[in-house]
């Protein structure tokens, strides 16, 4: 009869035992001179392990070999019998991490690392545990962290220097560290389990003031008439923030496969927008009118690529160059994001209702609240969007998406082109087309030139 091997082995434990019988098949083994210890095999590589402690038959896991070592485990098993006896359910988790530099290095590479997060998250969250978390906390000791310190070394200087949404986006990063971590069962405790920002900063975090409101339309739509043929990307970038009310992310890197003139719809795919949802657009008349005169600006100065703001080298416009763009067409006197809250605004005081402008600018909604509205909403969007452009017509942007020919009249351009599908209803064919104007471009597929002219336009053909 053949001899079972016990799967549970009693030793005195120490990290050459464990290497020695790493090549066997003992399960688990039992520490001799410490009854609560045990160390588990890992299945899928026995050169690693799981601690665990057990009191009154409850086990606790204390973390995992060789980040923690028997002598490790052994010198803080009295401090968490300790903390086991005070509270039954309290964890036995040990940290190999003794500072809270070591916890925020952890993080940055975690966050770098991590595809679901966006360049822009994880530039950000960089930026804050490099220049500000890991400098002033690195070299604190996680025993030490709590409000006193964080508020010397941290929250009181900051707030002097920056604003306190900055303040508080740093205060974010750090405290999402923490809340991982414990996650992850690599801290024993939270030192920040009990803090909030409020506890350090009382003022109250007011929404910076809109530096556009419904009064400068006609102003600024002027300007955007003049740049539209020096500076097609800027104004054009400008415009369709303006008429849909999008994020200057998910705009600058539209591609014209997802615009569809015939049906009357932009799709944003999930991957572009920053709440990860894919977001649908309807495109009204006077938008696929100026997309037309758009593309077809684009083909005659050379362009034939596939997206509607190209950057250097036919590549993707990146966030700084749009964010330049920006600053050149507004001189510093309002953003990107200002285009969004005036068309918010204005979506008000149309008598929009709020739910749908919240769709329209693709604000995160509960699962439940999508399922239910998703059926009707699009109808509701159309509608919404067709009173506010029909407001901006009469602010200057009709001047934009329609242009005049020698010895015609102005009237809009391609508007046939929607072949009467969402962007305009049905026309006679001798409406909507101007004598002698060309057929509308096709879509563009081919890639464009790769140098670039002027920052802002097109290349040179």
């Amino acid at each position: 009869m053949p001899l079972i091997k016990a799967k549970t082995l009693t030793v005195a434990i120490s990290d050459a035992e464990i290497r020695r019988h790493a090549g066997g098949e003992v399960r688990q083994l039992r520490d001799s001179r410490y009854r609560e210890i045990r160390f588990r095999y890992s299945t899928t590589d026995r050169s690693r392990g799981s601690w665990h402690i057990v009191v009154d038959q409850v086990w606790r896991k204390a973390g995992n070999f060789p980040a923690i070592s028997t002598k490790t485990l052994i010198t803080t098993l009295p401090a968490i019998l300790a903390r086991r006896v005070v509270d039954r359910s309290a964890c036995s988790i040990i940290t190999s991490w003794s500072r809270v530099g070591e916890l925020l290095d952890w993080w940055l590479d975690r966050v770098s690392r991590d595809r679901n997060l966006s360049a822009k998250r994880k530039a950000s969250a960089k930026s804050a545990l490099t220049c500000h978390l890991l400098p002033r906390l690195g070299d604190l000791s996680l025993g030490d962290l709590g409000k006193v310190e964080l508020d010397r070394r941290l929250m009181w200087p900051l707030q002097e220097r920056y604003s306190l949404s900055f303040v508080r986006s740093v205060y974010g990063v750090l405290a999402g560290a923490f809340r991982q971590a414990m996650r992850l069962d690599m801290l024993p405790s939270n030192p920040m389990a009990g803090l909030k920002f409020s506890d350090f900063v009382r003022t109250r975090i007011k929404p910076k003031p809109a530096r556009l409101r419904g009064d400068d339309l006609p102003v600024l739509l002027d300007e955007l008439t003049n740049q539209f043929e020096r500076a097609p990307i800027g104004a054009m970038l400008a415009l369709m923030m303006l008429c849909h009310g999008t994020r200057l992310g998910e705009t600058r890197l539209a591609r014209w496969r997802n615009v569809n003139l015939e049906a009357g719809r932009w799709f944003i795919p999930a991957g572009d927008t920053k709440t990860k949802a894919e977001h649908t657009l309807p495109l009204t008349t006077q938008a696929c009118a100026l997309l037309r005169r758009y593309q077809r600006l684009q083909a005659a100065q050379g362009y034939t690529g596939p997206l509607l703001f190209p950057g250097s080298h036919g590549a993707l416009l990146s966030p700084s160059k749009a964010n330049t763009l920006f600053t050149d067409l507004a001189k510093g006197e309002w953003s990107s994001h200002d285009l969004r809250k005036v068309a918010r605004t204005a979506w008000t005081d149309l008598g929009v209702d709020y739910m749908v402008g919240e769709l329209l600018l693709n604000h995160a909604m509960k699962d439940l609240d999508a399922t239910y509205i998703h059926t009707t909403a699009e109808g509701l969007k159309r509608q919404a969007l067709e009173a506010w452009h029909k407001h901006l017509d009469g602010q200057g942007f009709a001047a934009i998406h329609t242009e005049t020919l020698p010895g015609q009249k102005m009237g809009p351009v391609a508007d046939e082109a929607t072949n009467g599908a969402g962007c305009s209803t049905p026309q006679h064919p001798s409406q909507g087309r101007m004598q002698n104007e060309p057929a509308p471009v096709a879509p563009l597929t081919k890639s464009g030139p790769a140098a670039w002219g002027q920052f802002g336009q097109w290349p040179s053909g």
